[in-house]
């Protein structure tokens, strides 16, 4: 893994992985370790402070397996703060104030003018982008895409470490917020299911307008919005078949591998 010679040598040089909470950067913390046992690397997490449950317990397993220390970080504002300060406008796919509030910024004032090789867990078979920081200072690094990790590798590296998978993985596709708006409505549905008392600070954040105003998690369907207050309890059961078929292709590797090492199994859509 090579290094830019133009920077200037004179700043301290950092190595830097962000743990999200999730399967990939897990893994990729495991794989550096291993193959890079030499590397003072700092592992981060940038907690929004509306994690899921199941996020902080999987940090606690990550501490406990790799023994390492992991530095939390927090924006010096919260959610309710920046809710307030957008003047009620919920984050949305078009508008992540959420993420560059309460996990970018954070994130790069950490780093500060530091010489920083921040590595991105994507994976090899991973048709997106991660975070690029704009900072000429802040040099990403992706070892999965440049030595050909996929998703089966990824999860053979948390197997076989003794580390497994987050317990939402039971229910979710992914870590994040709990009112993360990315979520399905199965995700939603299972959310009520599993965190009451999070979905129902999630509702509260679409009806606390009193001048009449409305945001919602969910956007609209047909010009109306789509509060979460009125999702149903239950899928339609042919709707609820192809999902069950959908969701147990993508994820019975997983389930499999949480059963494997012990991990509670009781998120399991029913």
């Amino acid at each position: 893994m090579t290094t830019n010679p133009n920077l200037n040598k004179d700043r301290k040089e950092r190595h830097i992985l962000a743990l999200s909470g999730g399967k990939d950067s897990a893994a990729l913390a495991v794989y550096m370790r291993d193959k890079y046992p030499d590397l003072d690397i700092e592992y981060v997490f940038t907690d929004s402070g509306c994690e899921l449950p199941e996020t902080y317990e999987y940090l606690d397993r990550i501490r406990a397996v790799l023994n390492i220390d992991i530095t939390i970080l927090k924006s010096e504002r919260n959610f309710d703060y920046w809710l307030k300060y957008y003047k009620g406008v919920l984050p949305s796919p078009k508008n992540r104030w959420c993420t560059r509030q309460l996990k970018l910024k954070p994130f790069e004032a950490y780093i500060g003018d530091d010489l920083t090789y921040s590595y991105v867990a994507l994976r090899a078979d991973e048709n997106r982008k991660g975070y690029l920081s704009k900072k000429r200072h802040v040099i990403p690094r992706y070892p999965f895409v440049e030595d050909g990790i996929t998703l089966q590798d990824v999860i053979n590296i948390l197997q076989n470490c003794g580390l497994g998978l987050p317990a939402y993985y039971g229910w979710r596709k992914r870590s994040g917020c709990y009112f993360c708006f990315y979520q399905s409505d199965d995700e939603w549905r299972a959310l009520k299911k599993y965190h009451p008392e999070e979905f129902e600070k999630a509702c509260q954040y679409e009806e606390n307008h009193s001048d009449g105003r409305i945001y919602t998690w969910r956007g609209k369907k047909g010009g109306k919005p789509l509060f979460l207050r009125d999702i149903d309890d239950f899928v339609p059961s042919g709707e609820k078949q192809r999902y069950e078929e959908s969701i147990n292709k993508k994820l019975s590797s997983l389930l499999k591998d949480i059963k494997l090492i012990g991990i509670n199994t009781n998120y399991v859509l029913s």
